[in-house]
């Protein structure tokens, strides 16, 4: 009973290990695809982070810290819309960082206005998103079809 097992699954392994190599595969697409996959390699290419400066709002450590950040953060965005509001945890401590600055000189600007309402506010080095107006590709042009080609592909 134990050798017709064992024959057994020998015999549907080696069945198994001929079915993987028979076959083969095709792909036929359209060339705007390669065009998008080369565009998107283009953009990730491109580093979306750089170095600047934050203005930290809040640092807190503890059990409650998240909730309190949360109640910072409404209050903050309330406040001041048009800056982006970033909540981090580097070990212990969980900190709300404002803003993407490119220089200093731009995140005293804001500390200036910020800090009667958010006392505890200062200015930090960060890895800052750059502004949107920095993009390297414009993302209407990634689906532009007469780019290359100049053909029409409107049906």
């Amino acid at each position: 009973m134990k050798r017709i097992l064992t024959l057994l699954i020998l015999t549907s392994l080696a069945f198994c290990g001929y079915a993987q190599r028979r076959g083969s595969l095709h792909i036929d697409q359209d060339s705007r695809v390669d065009r998008l996959m080369k565009r998107q390699r283009d953009v990730y290419a491109v580093s979306n982070t750089m170095n600047g400066y934050r203005v930290q709002i809040f640092m807190e450590i503890g059990n409650d810290a998240i909730a309190h950040a949360e109640a910072v953060k409404g209050a903050f965005t309330s406040a001041f819309p048009e800056l982006p509001v970033y909540l981090t945890y580097e070990q212990p401590y969980y900190r709300l960082r404002v803003g993407d600055f490119r220089n200093r000189v731009e995140a005293e600007k804001y500390v200036r206005l910020i800090k009667p309402q958010f006392n505890l506010a200062f200015v930090t080095a960060d890895v800052i998103n750059p502004p949107k107006k920095l993009s390297p590709v414009d993302p209407d042009a990634l689906l532009d079809d007469n780019e290359e080609t100049g053909e029409d592909f409107t049906e």
